[in-house]
Order: structure tokens, then sequence, then C-alpha cells
């Protein structure tokens, strides 16, 4: 399958991940105006709307540290993204009535926005089984995340490599099968 280019607006990608103060403000100043026009006009005001910027802008941040390339405008990426997660607010209150716009979404933008979405959902998942397990595993995992060798988690843990060796493999399987038996997991694996 062939790679497209980067989108013109891939700097707003860069500069997010790398915490560009200027670029971050040009993004507020740019789009920030009509998510939220559109959040006010879909039962959301002003607090809300920004709340929901900033989840959108932290998504990002995250998806651009695992080196997201953007192939569509940024604009119809961020809009959308913000939409879809106000959207999902909106589903939590119940009962609420949604103006949705007609608007011609560009087909990378939405195969951007479902990428982001994936991938939040699959950290969320990590994250949330990573808990699940007892204080000694997720500290060896921790350690041999951050860390360079196993030698180096063993020293650090004052235990041998072999034992070091054996418990991350045991607790790396106990990690699998908690993610694995998650309904979210298998609802995941069908998309």
């Amino acid at each position: 399958m062939e790679r497209k280019k980067p989108h013109a607006d891939q700097r707003y990608i860069d500069g997010i991940r790398e915490n560009n103060s200027e670029v971050i403000r040009d993004i507020y100043k740019k789009f920030s105006g009509k998510v939220v026009a559109f959040i006010h006009k879909n039962s959301g005001d002003t607090d809300e709307a920004r709340d929901i910027i900033q989840e959108t802008l932290i998504t990002i941040y995250q998806q651009a540290s695992n080196n997201l390339t953007l192939t569509c405008p940024f604009d119809a990426y961020f809009f959308l993204l913000c939409k879809r997660k106000w959207f999902n607010k909106l589903k939590e209150k119940k009962g609420v009535t949604i103006t949705e716009e007609a608007l011609s979404v560009h087909d990378d933008s939405l195969q951007h926005v479902l990428e982001t979405e994936t991938f939040e959902a699959k950290t969320d998942l990590f994250e949330s089984k990573f808990k699940e397990l007892g204080d000694k595993c997720q500290e060896l995992l921790r350690l041999s995340f951050t860390l360079s060798s196993l030698e180096e988690v063993a020293s650090q843990l004052n235990v041998t490599y072999g034992y070091v060796r054996k418990k991350k493999s045991l607790c790396m399987g106990a990690l699998t099968e908690l993610i694995h038996n998650s309904p979210v997991y298998k609802a995941l694996k069908n998309k």
C-alpha cells in the first residue's frame, strides 16, 4: 500500500508533539471557535467546549508521539475528533438533542480520527489492565519499560537476572490475559 505524503498541516501535529506553545496558541486561535460554536449549538457550554478541546489536544499529543502523519487538513481532523468526543459525552448524558450539520468530511480526516480513537481505546485498555496487576508486577514491568536491560532491572530490584527474566515473562503473560479477556479488547479486535 502506498504511503501518502504528509499534509502541509503536519506542522500542527509536530508542534503538539513538541509542546510548542506558539503552535498550540495558533490552534486555539484558528480552530477553537468552530468547536465552541458547535458545542453551544448541541447542548453544551463554553467550559464543556474548552474541556473537549483540551482532551482532543491530549489525544492528538499521545497519537503524535506514536508518529502520526497527517494526510488531510488539520482543521477537518481536529474538528471531527472534537465533534466525536462531544457526541460521546452527550451519549453518556442521555436524552440530549443533537443538531447534526451536514459536513463533507475528507476521507483522510475520518480515517485519522478512527485511528486516533482506536489508539486511545487501546492505551486506556492497557493502562486499566496494568493497574489490575499486583504491585510487584507493576514495578518490575515499569522498570523493564524504562531501563535499557533486564540486568539493570535485576540490579535495581536487588534480585537475580534469572528471577527478573522469569517474573517479567509471568507478569507479561498475566497482563496479556487480562487484556485478551476484556470485552473492550474483543470489541477492538472486531473493528
